[in-house]
């Protein structure tokens, strides 16, 4: 690989790249500055922060490869202290995402509680919105006590069907004068050989065989093997190192086998709510209904959960 330019190694990056000897294709991701932005305006503790911004590091893995207009949202619905997090990603690189928590709940807890823990037992929905179609597809994965990163492999497993391997770290980093920021980086890599018979996996365990049942059993493509082997090396303080760029990181890893990476997409921090979006929601509310939100001077206040700006409407009778 080639002698790259700063922003190959910069931050609020998802970099692609390609290991064109393993038929190997993916994202890397590093997040900072704009991290803080999502997390800021909301105020969480920092065991919520923590999971949210693993909730985003997956969302903008995944949600970087749509071409086309829409959206890709991801959304976990659980009876855990974290009872929501929701993460919206809009192709090319706009995030926003927010949580909703027990705070009691999350105090009873004490310090050190592992993030799965937090998640509890339910659901996590990927959902992909295409404008252009008008199409919407939606695959669920159940949490039953795993950590969003291994729910995200067994979607992509069950789902897109091509052998996939992801790696995320999410850690605190101490900036002078500034306090503790939280960083996080990843890696999403994908088998994509042109005969398809190549990406051949084991089905899915049925969960309920009977002991000493033969389960079905495929044996990887040895280039698919190499490459999820190396990813797998990947440690959480590369992924999050504010010193080591993702080119870097990226040659480190295949550098035996050559990697070629594209232009960087950069991350921002954008909203997509407006008044005009919410004056057309709340014109869909019963009158009574919004008779009882009207305050004294008879405007209609609404918050925006994801970036928590503030709306003062004025609506008709």
């Amino acid at each position: 690989m080639a002698e790259l330019a700063p922003e190959f190694g910069a931050d609020d990056i998802v970099l692609p790249f390609h290991v064109a000897p393993l038929d190997t294709r993916g994202r890397a991701l590093r997040l900072g500055a704009v991290l803080d932005s999502l997390l800021a305006r909301h105020g969480y503790p920092r065991p919520v922060e923590r999971l949210l911004a693993e909730a985003i590091a997956v969302t903008a893995l995944m949600g970087s490869s749509l071409k086309f207009d829409g959206r890709f949202q991801f959304q976990t619905r659980t009876d855990g202290v974290v009872g929501m997090l929701v993460v919206d990603f809009t192709p090319p690189a706009s995030l926003r995402a927010y949580a909703r928590f027990d705070a009691e709940a999350l105090a009873a807890l004490g310090e050190g509680v592992a993030p799965a823990a937090l998640l509890g037992q339910g659901h996590l929905g990927f959902t992909v919105e295409q404008s252009a179609l008008q199409s919407r597809y939606q695959g669920i994965v159940a949490l039953d006590g795993q950590g969003l990163e291994q729910a995200a492999m067994q979607y992509l497993r069950q789902s897109e069907q091509i052998p996939s391997v992801l790696r995320v770290a999410v850690a605190e980093h101490h900036i002078a004068g500034q306090g503790l920021r939280w960083r996080v980086g990843g890696i999403l890599a994908q088998f994509l050989p042109a005969a398809s018979e190549r990406m051949r996996q084991a089905d899915l365990h049925p969960g309920d065989a009977p002991a000493g049942a033969m389960l079905h059993a495929v044996s990887e493509d040895d280039a698919w093997v190499e490459a999820r082997a190396l990813v797998e090396t990947t440690e959480d303080i590369e992924l999050v190192d504010p010193g080591l760029g993702l080119d870097r990181l990226l040659f480190r890893l295949f550098n035996e086998r050559g990697v070629h990476v594209t232009d960087p997409v950069l991350l921002r921090d954008a909203c997509r709510c407006s008044e005009e979006k919410i004056r057309q929601t709340l014109e869909q509310f019963p009158a009574a209904e919004l008779d009882e939100m009207r305050e004294s001077d008879g405007q209609v206040t609404v918050t925006c959960e994801f970036c928590s700006r503030k709306y003062r409407l004025a609506l008709p009778a």
